[in-house]
């Protein structure tokens, strides 16, 4: 029988996409992460896309979190997700073993495939591949952080064994799933997947239940699953304004799609809403549909984006305040004690 978690964890995801030049980007990130401490949030996560400014806009994650880090104190730092094939096993190995050191152990390291065929061939890799060179290059990370030896009798300086316990691991797959429970790593659900051909309709609750399902059934006896539920949230004092950037937003990422050959069903606002697998509006809008998630219920960990909306820099920052104080309570979450104490003061 598995753990129960009576508290939730929340975290904030940024994919570091406001309109505005790479510098300014990764500014107002680090300023969203620290407002997302200053809130209470348990965790702030980070994507890594290389070459695609609209896809993510931040290839060098640990360099990133390095910079926040130094700007943060209690927060834990994720990457959601490293997209393993393109990097060099050991030198992730290092970056992420001296990035843990220097945010005092908040390190929490997600991997996956990730990434288009054009990023792949970039590096000289076929995509083909991306599996079998993940799984080797995720195996060699785990030996170094362990302490093994390596090729040439070489250790890992500085090692970092406590990263063993701290892996995500991202797939759209039940099978994938099930390898992450195996192992004992973290369960990683995207905000959103993409449906099977057999069935177009299906909902994000009818896909991930059972990658969950497969996850719990390979997780080893006595080990406490993490399954963190990553969702697109953009809450706003009033649902109008949400509701017109929202529109702005999701449209722009319709005409990408219609742009790349892929057709989003019908073409309201409410069609792109749900066919994005999006959550907008007041607080009590975005409970309401929250809480009919309920693959999201099962999770340990709630992480929340404003991509694909991707509004101002002001209106992320009051959406992380509304989060806090009114969304995530709803669905099972507190603020941390000292944090309490601190907002009280």
């Amino acid at each position: 029988m598995t753990k129960t978690i009576t508290r939730k964890r929340l975290g904030f995801f940024t994919r570091l996409l406001d309109d505005v030049p790479a510098g300014e980007r990764y500014r107002l990130a680090a300023e969203q992460i620290i407002h997302a401490e200053e809130n209470g949030f348990d965790s702030a996560w980070i994507a890594q896309h290389h070459f695609h400014a609209d896809e993510g806009g931040l290839p060098s994650p640990a360099v990133f979190l390095s910079h926040v880090a130094a700007r943060t104190s209690r927060i834990r730092l994720g990457t959601g997700v490293i997209t393993l094939p393109m990097e060099n096993a050991l030198r992730v190995a290092e970056d992420t073993a001296v990035l843990d050191l220097l945010s005092g152990g908040r390190l929490e390291v997600g991997f996956g495939t990730g990434g288009t065929r054009e990023s792949f061939e970039a590096f000289g890799i076929e995509s083909d591949r991306r599996g079998e060179i993940y799984a080797e290059n995720l195996s060699t990370i785990r030996d170094a952080w362990a302490g093994k030896s390596l090729h040439g009798g070489n250790l890992l300086y500085p090692n970092a064994p406590q990263l063993l316990d701290r892996v995500w691991l991202a797939t759209f797959s039940a099978n994938g799933a099930r390898l992450a429970g195996l192992s004992g790593d973290g369960l990683m659900l995207s905000r959103t997947q993409p449906r099977p051909a057999d069935n177009p309709a299906a909902t994000l609750n009818e896909i991930q239940n059972p990658i969950i399902d497969a996850y719990l059934s390979g997780l080893p006896k006595g080990r406490t699953p993490r399954i963190l539920g990553s969702r697109s949230l953009f809450v706003a004092d009033d649902r109008k304004r949400a509701l017109a950037f929202a529109e702005i937003g999701l449209r722009r990422v319709a005409d990408r799609f219609a742009a790349a050959g892929h057709r989003i069903p019908g073409n309201s606002l409410e069609d792109l809403i749900k066919a994005l697998d999006s959550h907008v509006g007041t607080p009590d809008d975005v409970i309401a549909s929250l809480e009919q998630d309920s693959a999201l219920a099962r999770a340990t960990d709630i992480t929340f984006q404003v991509h694909s909306i991707d509004p101002p820099h002001a209106e992320i920052l009051r959406s992380i305040e509304l989060i806090a104080s009114d969304v995530a309570p709803a669905l099972g979450w507190s603020q941390p004690t000292a944090q309490r104490l601190v907002a009280a003061q």
